[in-house]
């Protein structure tokens, strides 16, 4: 991502719509029909701002303790209507729990807490966090 880890900061992406955009961007050069945006972390910057302005072309959403949940509003998130699967490890006592609290707004989710894990739980638990997301896929076919 623009900005992250080792990659050049980028204007276009300073602001919430150069963000959309630049997802929009990836996902048109990329050829994707109706992906399921998967968001750990600090993905959440792009991935969410994305999800409200263009949650319509997402087949699904799966946020795995998503930075920046408390910069919308509860109704900003019951607007959203993409099916979605909340997930965190159960020792991620701040991302995870934080966005719970906020992504419980959005209709029609479900939740996977993975036990042991922490944030980057589908390192700690990669089994877990396979099964939860492959049955969150087979859910959407």
């Amino acid at each position: 991502m623009p900005g992250y880890g080792d990659s050049p900061p980028s204007e276009t992406v300073a602001m919430q719509q150069g963000r959309v955009a630049f997802l929009d961007r990836v996902l048109q050069q990329l050829g994707m029909r109706k992906p399921v945006l998967v968001s750990p972390s600090m993905s959440g910057r792009f991935a969410l701002p994305f999800l409200l302005a263009r949650g319509d072309w997402l087949a699904g959403f799966v946020p795995i303790a998503p930075v920046g949940t408390k910069d919308y509003t509860a109704e900003q998130y019951q607007q959203v209507q993409t099916p979605t699967l909340i997930l965190y490890g159960a020792r991620d006592t701040s991302l995870g729990r934080q966005g719970l609290q906020s992504l419980r707004h959005l209709p029609g989710h479900r939740v996977a807490v993975l036990p042991g894990a922490g944030h980057a739980c589908y390192l700690d638990k990669p089994e877990d966090f396979h099964r939860a997301l492959l049955g969150f896929l087979h859910q959407l076919e």
